[in-house]
């Protein structure tokens, strides 16, 4: 190709016009791409979702190229082009064609991932769509790059056979494989919670509305986890097999391993079991506080293997499931104040048992705690005939999970009922006696004067 014949004065000078349209168009585009982005702003400031503000943030910059593509394109189009230039344009033009769309159907992709990973995974029980989202996310412009090199190298001539035949053959078939597992988890993620809730609360068993919440909570997490497993196994399977590896011997080998690591795994295999009990059993669900092998927590989680609980200090124990004996849920359907208050001898306990049950009254009546009772505390019984008071049981049902708040303001106000009332709560106290006489003599008979420390030490001696 002879550049002199291509640039040169006259030719230079000819393509001034169609230089001045192409740059008036450039300018045109910039001036209406900005006004739409304005308006765009002002409309998406109005709406609750995301998904338009991150659309325009990755949608500037290709724009911006378009405009300046297409003012260039525009100008070379009126422009009197050689002929020699013919041979540019047929191979030139499309691939940049190509290569802005390719640009902006990427960022177009990458929004929308985006958008879901901001704005709908915060709102799953599921960590995986997180991962998949920011696996997309990095990988999108990876691959639709590789891709979209691949195309214009053939638009170009340049290309592999070997490359086009196995894309061919395979590329499509894997893609839309990868594309049916990758919806069909992120359906299962926001299905199968809103099924299983719907299933729960219509069962026709006695729950409340914290109740219904747990148990739907612990079985999403259960069945979510258990449908994506299958799902992801079973779709990395199909794609080997499109690969070209034969997953026939990879099976019998998983087989047999699987046999051996059963023989040697046979305590995996007891958790299995027993969380599958656990779980169908609704023993405990997650958010109740439950006692199980020697250790009380929080449930925080709960699957097939393994239970993890958080104790009052923060601990994070992890328990398996064929460790779990005896099961005591602390929170399930009701549960109870069972406290003892002590008053002391001196006491009339008509009237301390009346302050008790006017006190759980009160805070029945209270709006603060109304809601977390069930039936008033009141006391029960004399419990116990202690050494320095009277212990009286009070019960009452509350809420799951409250009975501890609920303990400890009725203690609160007890105290300052009691105090009020002029009802004296008992505590060990000593009494020292000091006096120059024979021990025996000190009994408390008339003639015979004691000492008492209260608050200075006083000592008289009698010569």
């Amino acid at each position: 190709m002879n550049w002199g014949e291509l640039f040169n004065t006259q030719t230079l000078l000819a393509l001034g016009v169609p230089v001045g349209i192409g740059l008036l168009v450039m300018i045109v585009l910039y001036i209406l791409r900005r006004y739409l982005f304005k308006l765009l702003h002002k409309l998406t400031s109005k709406t609750s979702t995301c998904f338009d503000d991150i659309m325009m943030h990755n949608t500037r910059i290709p724009t911006l190229l378009w405009c300046i593509w297409l003012g260039i394109y525009i100008a070379y189009r009126v422009a009197d082009t050689p002929a020699a230039w013919m041979v540019v344009e047929k191979q030139l033009i499309p691939v940049l064609f190509v290569a802005f769309g390719v640009y902006t159907l990427i960022m177009i992709i990458m929004a929308t991932f985006q958008w879901y990973k901001k704005e709908i995974c915060p709102k799953t029980s599921s960590s995986l769509d997180d991962a998949i989202m920011g696996t997309l996310i990095v990988g999108t412009p990876i691959v639709g790059g590789c891709l979209g090199i691949i195309l214009i190298l053939n638009m170009l001539d340049i290309y592999s056979t070997a490359v086009n035949q196995w894309l061919g053959d395979h590329g499509l078939k894997i893609a839309i494989l990868l594309i049916v597992m990758i919806t069909l988890v992120l359906l299962i993620i926001l299905i199968v919670p809103k099924f299983v809730d719907r299933t729960v609360r219509n069962a026709k068993i006695e729950q409340s509305e914290e109740e219904a919440q747990k148990r739907s909570d612990t079985l999403v997490s259960v069945i979510v986890t258990a449908l994506q497993i299958t799902i992801i196994f079973m779709f990395i399977l199909m794609i080997l097999s499109e690969i070209g590896i034969n997953i026939a011997a990879m099976l019998t080998g998983a087989g047999v391993l699987g046999v051996a690591i059963g023989l040697g795994a046979q305590s995996l295999v007891k958790d299995i079991l027993a969380g599958l009990f656990i779980i169908m059993e609704n023993q405990y669900r997650k958010g109740d506080v439950i006692k199980i092998a020697g250790v009380s927590g929080t449930v925080e989680e709960i699957n097939l293997r393994r239970t993890i609980l958080r104790d009052v200090d923060g601990v994070y124990h992890v328990v398996p499931n064929s460790q779990i004996g005896v099961s005591s849920n602390y929170t399930k359907q009701w549960s109870r104040v069972n406290l003892n208050i002590s008053v002391s001898y001196e006491t009339n306990l008509d009237k301390a048992i009346a302050v008790i049950n006017r006190v759980g009254k009160e805070m029945a009546e209270d709006p603060v705690w109304m809601n977390m009772l069930v039936s008033p505390p009141k006391a029960l019984r004399v419990d116990n005939l202690g050494d320095s008071g009277i212990d009286i049981k009070i019960t009452g049902e509350t809420k799951p999970s409250r009975q501890w708040e609920v303990a400890g303001e009725l203690r609160l106000r007890l105290k300052k009922a009691f105090d009020k009332e002029g009802i004296s709560i008992p505590y060990p106290h000593t009494e020292v006696v000091f006096s120059n006489l024979p021990p025996q003599l000190i009994s408390g008979k008339p003639g015979i004067q004691e000492v008492k420390e209260e608050n200075n030490l006083e000592t008289r001696l009698n010569n």
